[in-house]
């Protein structure tokens, strides 16, 4: 009874099924799907079906909605009000009405079909928010879309938890009911909303100071199951907290850190989630009430995808993006188990109908996963208007950018894409710019600059704008989900090709440096350093004491800024030369000890030196792999201390 057994099989399952999955390049989700199935009740028995079991996989939803609550704030919330009570209110409305009215006419029974249609008007929070944060897609406009959706739909679970009873008993008080239970989320919302704003931040730095990770992560997980907790008790679901605290944290300054701490949860606790779902599967009923629940797929998704592309489309949506966002959409959801379960214990559906329902929810969430994925190429090929546009947008920019070759690609062209803009041309270097904004494009390119209108995070508009051609890429736009996008993009066409993103503060510097940034700059940073310049000068302290307190900050901060050349008209006051690194180039004459030998025999970088390019026949490499062979008339630039610089050029020319 104590055997680990099965927790072995299980965990061993996974790691191959989600290995497979990743190697087919589909969504993982989709191996813990089929673990769930092989694992549950219905085929090898090594999981329990309990309400256990359901509790910890719903605890991974938990997770998941904090992490996106981590992404949201107050502010922003409030902006999207339209999407969350507009969209997602005409949405859940519609597709209850649709579907309860060709259930209830099927099977004689209105009560049955408002069962049903509540249960089918759901979405999966767990599978849209998971694939849009891997893809990096939950800022854009049809993630938000989603998000607006799916936050109504967790509000109306409330309501409809209560309607289905009041129906079944044929309550005379489901007015007051409906009344009290307004009432009660608004209290709870507000209270969270205003109260918790203030207590979040104060508590968080008391926590904080006591300078124990252990205690900082005990901390987050209280925030994150306490307040999840709290609304449950008031009746409102457990995602629905999460994604508040999350979006109260999202307001200080922890909000970095703790997004990293709960990673581990998350992901592990949402996989197991995708296996409790897989485990729901049962092939009999698939078999023996394949015609009723064919009906019950063909109502969920093209009815849904249909209600919320024409939903987005009225509330002013762009067609591509209403209908990426519907694509994310048009699937059951976890809360529609809980209802169809609470419809069948209520009596108000039969066995055979909660059974085939269920495998229509599951069968839908089978399919999101690939309708998410491949939601760009199905948006081109539905909305011709879209594709025209993007193949017209396209094309100009080919035929723009066909001119240019060893320039710099400006992504945004803000303030700071201008200004960078303007000192390129001052040293007449070429470059080709990608905004977002139709009225800024018109009006610079009405000046002649060199800009079109673009996602610089796509695929095809980087390669049409002469990306294989750049010498450099530059993203000036403090967004670093969109600038993630773009270095994935990037690494995956060109490795090899430099990367400068702008950023508001140092916080997620290491993050878009393991993406591929080869160097990150800091607004707060480098305000920071000019605000420090005027105070030193201002205060008497000589320029050029200055400008080398300054260089020596920038040299710790970024590995470009990393040794000058030394002249001779070098000031050293008040800093300890021998300890600033310099640059220093080597000219390997007739004679030299290393003609021959490779840099790995060479062995510079025991001396701590850093060789930071090799210039050969007016060609200069800053890459070089150890097996490269020195030869006669070469540069070596090495970078470190005079005393190890004088020993690298010993090393070099005598050995």
């Amino acid at each position: 009874m104590h055997s680990l057994a099965p927790i072995v099989l299980v965990l061993l399952s996974a790691v191959l099924a989600v290995t497979l999955c990743r190697t087919l390049k589909v969504p993982p989700m989709l191996g813990y799907l089929v673990v769930g199935f092989l694992a549950g009740p219905g085929v090898m028995q090594l999981i329990p079906d309990g309400e256990e079991t359901a509790f910890l996989g719903e605890i991974g939803i938990v997770f998941m909605m904090f992490s996106i609550g981590l992404e949201f704030s107050l502010p922003k919330l409030r902006a999207m009000r339209q999407l969350v009570f507009g969209v997602g209110l005409a949405q859940v409305l519609a597709t209850l009405l649709l579907i309860a009215g060709v259930i209830g006419a099927l099977f004689d029974s209105v009560l049955a079909g408002f069962a049903v249609g509540g249960a089918l008007a759901m979405s999966s929070t767990a599978i849209v928010s998971k694939l849009l944060t891997e893809r990096l897609e939950l800022n854009q406009p049809h993630g938000q879309l989603a998000i607006g959706v799916l936050l109504f739909q967790d509000l109306a679970v409330v309501p409809l938890l209560i309607l289905l009873p009041a129906f079944a008993g044929g309550s005379a008080t489901l007015g007051m009911d409906l009344g009290l239970a307004a009432l009660k989320v608004v209290a709870v919302m507000a209270l969270l909303l205003s109260f918790g704003q203030r207590l979040m931040r104060p508590w968080f730095h008391l926590v904080a100071r006591q300078r124990s990770g252990e205690l900082f992560m005990i901390n987050v997980l209280l925030v994150t199951l306490g307040v999840a907790y709290l609304t449950e008790l008031s009746g409102l679901s457990l995602a629905l907290g999460a994604f508040v605290a999350g979006m109260l944290i999202s307001e200080t300054e922890y909000r970095y850190q703790v997004e990293e701490d709960i990673k581990p949860f998350r992901d592990i606790l949402l996989g197991f989630f995708f296996i409790t779902v897989g485990m729901r599967v049962q092939l009999p009923v698939l078999y023996t009430h394949a015609g009723e629940v064919l009906l019950l797929v063909a109502l969920l998704v093209p009815v849904k995808l249909g209600i919320v592309f024409g939903l987005a489309r009225a509330f002013g949506h762009k067609a591509n993006d209403a209908m990426r966002g519907a694509l994310a959409l048009a699937q059951g959801g976890e809360f529609g188990f809980v209802l169809l379960a609470l419809s069948g214990k209520l009596g108000l559906i039969g066995a055979q109908t909660e059974q085939a329902a269920i495998a229509a929810i599951l069968l839908s969430m089978l399919v999101a996963p690939f309708l998410i994925l491949h939601g760009d190429k199905i948006t081109r090929r539905l909305i011709k208007q879209d594709w025209m546009m993007q193949a017209l947008n396209l094309h100009q920019m080919l035929v723009e950018s066909m001119s240019k070759s060893d320039h710099v690609l400006i992504c945004g062209y803000g303030r700071s894409g201008q200004v960078l803009a303007r000192l390129l041309e001052t040293e007449s270097i070429p470059f080709f710019a990608l905004d977002l904004d139709p009225d800024r494009v018109r009006e610079a390119g009405e000046a002649g600059d060199p800009v079109v209108f673009g996602d610089a995070g796509k695929k095809e508009v980087l390669i049409a704008a002469g990306l294989m051609r750049a010498k450099a890429v530059v993203v000036t736009f403090a967004d670093t989900h969109a600038a993630l996008r773009i270095l994935n993009m990037v690494q995956s066409l060109r490795s090899d090709l430099p990367v400068i993103v702008r950023t508001v503060d140092d916080s997620d510097m290491d993050v878009l440096r393991r993406a591929g940034a080869d160097e990150v700059v800091a607004e707060v940073m480098e305000g920071s350093l000019m605000l420090a310049t005027q105070a030193l000068m201002v205060t008497g302290v000589p320029l050029s004491r200055v400008l080398r307190r300054i260089r020596a900050v920038r040299e710790e901060r970024y590995s470009l800024f990393k040794g000058f050349f030394r002249g001779a008209s070098d000031d050293a006051e008040g800093l300890d030369e021998a300890q600033l690194p310099r640059l220093l180039s080597i000219q390997v004459c007739a004679g030299a000890a290393a003609i021959g030998h490779s840099l790995g025999e060479i062995r510079l970088d025991d001396l701590g030196v850093e060789l930071k390019a090799v210039r050969r026949h007016h060609i200069r490499r800053s890459e070089v792999e150890p097996e490269f062979e020195v030869m006669q008339d070469d540069v070596l630039v090495v970078l470190g201390t005079p005393e190890q610089l004088a020993l690298a050029e010993t090393r070099v020319l005598q050995g």
